[in-house]
């Protein structure tokens, strides 16, 4: 067989996600819950859920990755499975629902016949039957760009969601992470409050039924959505992140050019 290795940072990062996650789910302490883990891979996450005494099953597309997850003995039930198809459990199966770093490849039309809006509802769809009523999903992603979240918080709001998009440390370009928060209950409901973001009005979105988004208004000057020279810079960090060669930021990072 293959064997995959776990690098010690890629533990460490994904073990800090899941920790995040779990401390937005915010379950009851006395309760004993079943959480889907969306995307196990090996089990990474599954194993801090096991740490915190949560009773978990995980689902993913990896033959591979699900195999490391057994032979490294996980505690949680795994299963092969593409969640872009629609997840095969029965109505109100779990009390809550967590994922890190793998809604965003639903966003892709990476093989022959795959619409990712088709995807995505299918997604959104069952995981909103598959949770029981006032069941919560914390799903953290790494959305390409503005318009990429709107359509995937559209869809999971037109699929009975409420809720919004969480980012954690907004203003910076290593450290920002995007929470997608969605309740089952009904009403607008109000996110947790974003890490990082004492002086920051671009933290938090939420959305209603419709699918619009509108967001926190704690503070002055708020604006709609990440600013084009956010973006252009988060755009650089992925890039870096995979090895491409990027120019440096400077002060004319993400202005537009000027049209004479």
């Amino acid at each position: 067989g293959i064997l995959i290795m776990e690098s010690s940072r890629m533990i460490q990062i994904q073990a800090e996600l899941t920790e995040r996650a779990i401390e937005l789910l915010k379950l009851p302490e006395d309760s004993n819950p079943l959480v889907l883990d969306v995307g196990c891979g090996s089990g990474l996450s599954g194993e801090v859920l096991s740490e915190h005494g949560y009773q978990w099953v995980g689902v993913d597309i990896s033959r591979s990755m699900l195999s490391v997850a057994v032979d490294a003995e996980r505690k949680g039930d795994v299963l092969e499975w593409d969640i872009g198809c629609g997840l095969p459990f029965k109505p109100a199966s779990f009390d809550a629902v967590i994922s890190i770093s793998a809604i965003q490849w639903l966003c892709n039309a990476d093989f022959s016949g795959a619409v990712p809006h088709k995807r995505l509802s299918a997604f959104f769809s069952s995981l909103y039957h598959s949770l029981q009523r006032g069941g919560k999903a914390v799903l953290q992603w790494y959305p390409e760009n503005s318009k990429q979240m709107e359509m995937v918080t559209g869809v999971a709001t037109r699929c009975g969601f409420t809720g919004g998009l969480l980012v954690d440390f907004p203003n910076s370009t290593k450290a920002k992470k995007y929470y997608l928060v969605l309740f089952t209950g009904g009403g607008v409901q109000a996110l947790p409050q974003a890490l990082g973001t004492e002086n920051s009005t671009r933290s938090q979105a939420q959305v209603d039924r419709s699918g619009r988004s509108y967001h926190d208004r704690s503070g002055p000057g708020n604006k709609r959505g990440p600013s084009h020279r956010d973006w252009v810079k988060h755009k650089k960090d992925r890039a870096r992140a995979q090895g491409k060669d990027v120019k440096s930021d400077s002060k004319y990072t993400g202005r537009k050019r000027a049209r004479w």
